[in-house]
C-alpha cells in the first residue's frame, strides 16, 4: 500500500476536483433551505472548517487523503443542513431497514468518526513528540470522542439559548431521549473502526509530518 507520501503525489488534482464540487454543493444547498436558521446553526462550525481548509491548508499539513475525507464529511454535513437532518430525504430500502425516525443524522455522527479520525492522527502528529503509532490513534479516538460530546453541549446549549423551535429542529433528536448518547456512541464506533483499520494497515502517519518540515526548509 502507498504510504501518504505518495498519495499526496497522486491526489493533488483529485483533491482540487472534490473541493470544486463542495464549493458547488455548499452554494446550492444554502440558496433555498428548507429552514434558513437551522442551515445557519449548522454551519456555524462546518464554514470555518471548509475556511481552514481552503486557506490554512499548507501549515496543516494534512495528506491528501486526509483532505478529502474531511471534504466528504462536510458534503455529507451540508446535506443535512440543508433539508434539518430529521427530513433528509431517504432511499425506501433505507426507511424499511431503520423504522420509527429518520436515521441520517445517525449516519453523519457514524461518518464523523470514520472520515475524520485520519486527520486527528496527523494533527496530533505535528503536535506530539514521537508518539507510538498505538499511543496516536488511541489518542484521536480519544479526541473524536471529545468532540463530539462537545457538539452534543453545542447543541443542547442551541435548543436553550435560540429560538425553542429552531433549537429543537438543530437538535433533531426526533424524540429519542437518548439520541445524543446515541449519536456520541455512533462516533467512538466509527473511530475505532477507522483506528483498527489504520492499525492493521501500512499507512505512514508520519509523512504528512515530514512533507511540513521539507517544505519549510526548502523555502
Amino acid at each position: 500500500m502507498a504510504s501518504p507520501a505518495s498519495e499526496r503525489g497522486r491526489l493533488p488534482g483529485l483533491v482540487g476536483v472534490a473541493a470544486a464540487l463542495f464549493a458547488v454543493e455548499f452554494v446550492w444547498l444554502a440558496w433555498a433551505p428548507l429552514d434558513r436558521q437551522t442551515w445557519a446553526l449548522e454551519n456555524l462550525l462546518a464554514v470555518p472548517l471548509a475556511l481552514m481548509l481552503l486557506f490554512g491548508r499548507s501549515r496543516l499539513g494534512l495528506s491528501d487523503v486526509s483532505l478529502l475525507l474531511l471534504l466528504l464529511f462536510l458534503g455529507l454535513h451540508e446535506v443535512g443542513s440543508h433539508f434539518t437532518y430529521s427530513r433528509v430525504p431517504t432511499p425506501s430500502w433505507f426507511d424499511t431497514l431503520f423504522q420509527g425516525r429518520n436515521h441520517y443524522d445517525r449516519l453523519v455522527h457514524l461518518a464523523f468518526g470514520l472520515l475524520v479520525l485520519r486527520p486527528i492522527a496527523e494533527l496530533l502528529r505535528r503536535a506530539l513528540p514521537r508518539p507510538s503509532r498505538r499511543l496516536l490513534l488511541v489518542l484521536s479516538v480519544c479526541v473524536i470522542l471529545s468532540l463530539s460530546s462537545a457538539y452534543e453541549l453545542l447543541e443542547w446549549l442551541a435548543a436553550v439559548v435560540v429560538d425553542p423551535g429552531t433549537g429543537i429542529a438543530f437538535v433533531g433528536a426526533q424524540g429519542d431521549v437518548w439520541d445524543a448518547q446515541k449519536d456520541t456512541g455512533l462516533a467512538l464506533v466509527g473511530a475505532v473502526v477507522s483506528a483498527s483499520i489504520l492499525g492493521r494497515s501500512r499507512v505512514d502517519l508520519l509523512a504528512p509530518d515530514r512533507e511540513a518540515r521539507q517544505g519549510r526548509n526548502g523555502a
